[in-house]
């Protein structure tokens, strides 16, 4: 019944479903008055449950979530700036799911551009290098890691850079959660400059992103007591904390707290220990991570062109 009125409301707006037809009577019974009061009440919830969804979509930066004409009327109302985040699939240890970097890069690139106020955010760049696929090597060696060369890389963000461009979007901004491939970002940029000299469009490349998640974050979880044998450099506490501070579902808590030498740990994937992690530590790096990188975007912003 629910499909059927709503798919007669869409072809008809004259349409009204038979729970709302309520009459008023010039004498009502109690019965009636009770049957009115069911109605108007139906009524609200029915109205009152119709524009949710679209404003939920229409108040989101990611292009994914706009349609065409939002993301047209946005760059007219002055958001002229794209962040295009690049994440990977790669393994984090048993104890973290492999689209840790897709996920948090879309977090992050999210509050990033709400903190600038005239950003949109791109699709993630999934698809990165990990390493020699055969014989395999760095995170290939484990399951479900997938890597790409790194010319396929660099001409999958030079496309989606100069994609934007044609649409109008003056500024480019790179940001990537891995470490992998930030010299190719770099790179990436650097060409586009030199080709786009003189115009109004520019590439900015934000190594102040990655930057702001090693020495500037591993200091502050020193001064919160944690050892760098901790700390870690891939899915110990630091990389664990920020995971549960973006998106503490793909952090899996029994793993996480298994104990394990460090013989063991590395032939795991994982180089620090997650057991001291948590979502408060994570937001020091979040809170690092975005107020960083909101700053080198504005400031690479007004340079002169």
């Amino acid at each position: 019944m629910y499909l059927r009125n709503r798919t007669a409301v869409a072809l008809n707006p004259n349409y009204r479903p038979p729970i709302l037809r309520c009459t008023l009577s010039a004498r009502p019974s109690k019965r009636s008055v009770s049957l009115q009061w069911l109605c108007v009440l139906a009524v609200i919830a029915w109205l009152v449950s119709m524009p949710v969804h679209a404003q939920t979509v229409q108040a989101s930066p990611h292009i994914d979530d706009l349609t065409w004409t939002e993301v047209r009327d946005a760059l007219k109302a002055g958001k002229t700036t794209v962040i295009i985040p690049v994440g990977g699939t790669e393994q984090s240890g048993p104890h973290m799911a492999l689209g840790k970097h897709n996920v948090r890069v879309k977090v992050l690139a999210e509050r990033i551009a709400l903190a600038l106020g005239n950003a949109l955010v791109a699709p993630v760049v999934a698809y990165v290098p990990e390493g020699r696929i055969a014989p395999p090597t760095q995170h290939m060696r484990f399951v479900g890691t997938v890597s790409i060369p790194d010319d396929a890389f660099k001409a999958v963000v030079d496309g989606a850079a100069r994609s934007f461009r044609q649409h109008g979007f003056t500024d480019v901004v790179l940001i990537g959660d891995h470490g992998g491939y930030q010299s190719l970002l770099e790179a990436v940029a650097a060409r586009l400059n030199r080709e786009w000299a003189g115009s109004k469009s520019h590439v900015h490349f934000m190594r102040d992103y990655y930057d702001a998640a090693q020495t500037p974050f591993t200091q502050s979880l020193r001064d919160h007591g944690l050892g760098e044998a901790q700390i870690g450099t891939h899915a110990g506490a630091a990389d664990t904390s920020l995971m549960l501070a973006t998106n503490a579902n793909l952090v899996r808590l029994d793993q996480m707290k298994t104990d394990r030498d460090a013989a063991t740990a590395k032939a795991l994937g994982v180089s620090g220990d997650p057991r001291p992690s948590s979502p408060a530590l994570g937001q020091l790096g979040v809170d690092l991570i975005v107020s960083r990188t909101v700053t080198a975007i504005r400031k690479a912003v007004a340079q002169p062109r």
